[in-house]
This record gives C-alpha cells, sequence and structure tokens, in this order.
C-alpha cells in the first residue's frame, strides 16, 4: 500500500503541506503538474485502462488455453505485464487525483515550478523549464522542481547565483533570465 499522506499543519497564511507548500495554491509542489502534462497522463491512463489492459487480459486468457501455466513462459510473461500496467494504472490514478495545476501566468521575477529558466554555468548556457517531478523529463530541458538544480533554482531572481550540491560535486549557476 502506497504510504500515508504528508501531515497537514495550520500556518499563518493558510494550510501547507510538510513540504511548506501552501495546500490547495501553485505553491504546492506535490504533484505539480502543467495543463498540457496532465492531459497526457491522463491520455495513458485511458489507453493503459481502455487498450492495454484487455489486450494482457486476453494474452493471459489465450496462454491458460495451452494448458499447464507452471511451466509457461507466455503466461509468466503475460501476469508480469499485468502487474507493470495495473501498478502504472495505481500511480496515474494517484498522480492525476493530487495534481496542482502549474499557474500557467508565472512570475518572471522569481522562479517557480513552471518558469522557463536560462543559467549559466562553467560549461555555458543552458536552458531548462521547471516541472514536477511527474513531468521531469532533462533530456528535454525539463527539470523535476525536486532535482537538486531544479530545488535550488527555485525562488531565486534573476542574477543571483546559485550553488547545487550532487555526489560528482558543487556546480554555481547564474541566473540569467526567467522566462
Amino acid at each position: 500500500p502506497p504510504p500515508p499522506p504528508p501531515p497537514l499543519f495550520q500556518a499563518e497564511d493558510g494550510i501547507r503541506d510538510a513540504t511548506g507548500g501552501l495546500v490547495g495554491s501553485e505553491m504546492c509542489i506535490r504533484d505539480s503538474l502543467s495543463a498540457e502534462g496532465l492531459e497526457k497522463l491522463k491520455a495513458e491512463l485511458d489507453e493503459l485502462t481502455n487498450v492495454k489492459r484487455p489486450e494482457v487480459a486476453q494474452r493471459i486468457h489465450d496462454a491458460k488455453e495451452y494448458g499447464d501455466v507452471t511451466e509457461n513462459a507466455e503466461y509468466e510473461d503475460a501476469k508480469n505485464e499485468q502487474a507493470f500496467v495495473e501498478g502504472r494504472i495505481q500511480t496515474l490514478t494517484a498522480i492525476i487525483k493530487n495534481a496542482v495545476i502549474i499557474d500557467e501566468k508565472h512570475s518572471r521575477t522569481y522562479v517557480q515550478i513552471g518558469s522557463p529558466v536560462t543559467i549559466e554555468g562553467e560549461t555555458g548556457k543552458e536552458k531548462y523549464t521547471i516541472v514536477g517531478a511527474a513531468e521531469a523529463a532533462p533530456d528535454q530541458g525539463r527539470i523535476s522542481n525536486e532535482s537538486p538544480v531544479g530545488r535550488a533554482l527555485l525562488g531565486k531572481k534573476k542574477g543571483e547565483a546559485v550553488t547545487v550540491s550532487v555526489p560528482a560535486g558543487d556546480s554555481t549557476y547564474t541566473i540569467v533570465s526567467i522566462r
């Protein structure tokens, strides 16, 4: 079973979760998604539920037709795929249920989830968009707000320098622009 949700507590400016995020606002970093990202996850869930799940069920049914399932590789493979599909369906359902849509009209004064940011470090300029963990794709320039770089950039302003600690060592970046 999944772990229980983090506790909520009353703060002066509203109800906050254990991460310090305002519950119900775009500042809550748990399950933060863009509208586009939410639609992609909904499409994936629909595909898994309406296409993949029935396909796997049919594969299991067909494999059972061959007789003894104890030494049936096709049956074992289909059961493993079924476990993966069902697990992914549960994960997507939870993410969608708890999603907080990122405000597309974000601040250009400081970095927040949804901000496209250009930073400059020792290796030159790099462009990233800060997104929730469910949408992270570093190879496409979309880094998680929970990643070391994403976490270091949140709340910072143009011109500020941030130091990021990773296993390979510390790196310093300067925020060139926030769009």
